[in-house]
């Protein structure tokens, strides 16, 4: 028997890991600072190039263009998950974070772009593997950490004690 999941196993996986990540999202929590940010996405884009997959050696032209869409939409949505967060710092100067109604209506948005590519993907005869998947997660992570980072420490105005944005 195979290690790798089926079809439906990895929908249902994918479900649960969102619905974790966005009940986590809407929840007060203190911002990481520090300059570790990067790590998670490092390992991701290591995983995704390591379980490979990333393009299709039979359709390389079509995959390639799907896996810059991909990397399009998660970039896309890192951003607007990093603009759509609150941020605040309490009285102690510690940073906190929060995302809102908004943020949770970018994650559907990108998450529907990336069911309507795996679509076409599939109309196609394209096949993705996981890896790329994994490629377009840590562009996401990536850069929402790094707004994040901006928006708390290197911005104009960066957040004073009591400052919300």
């Amino acid at each position: 028997m195979s290690g790798s999941l089926s079809g439906p196993t990895d929908i249902l996986i994918a479900v649960a890991v969102v619905a974790l990540v966005l009940v986590r999202q809407l929840r007060a929590r203190r911002v990481a600072e520090g300059r570790s940010w990067w790590i998670l996405p490092a390992v991701l884009v290591y995983l995704g190039l390591e379980q490979g997959g990333v393009l299709d050696s039979r359709h390389e032209a079509a995959s390639a263009g799907l896996l810059a869409a991909e990397m399009v939409i998660g970039a896309g949505m890192g951003v607007l998950w990093a603009l759509t967060t609150r941020i605040w710092r309490d009285e102690a100067g510690t940073a906190w974070m929060k995302g809102t109604k908004t943020t949770a209506l970018a994650w559907a948005g990108g998450i529907a772009l990336r069911i309507a590519l795996a679509w076409l993907g599939s109309v196609m005869g394209v096949h993705e593997g996981r890896g790329a998947l994994m490629l377009a997660l840590a562009v996401t992570l990536l850069i929402r950490k790094g707004v994040v980072a901006w928006r708390v420490n290197g911005s104009p105005g960066a957040l004073r004690a009591g400052a919300v944005r």
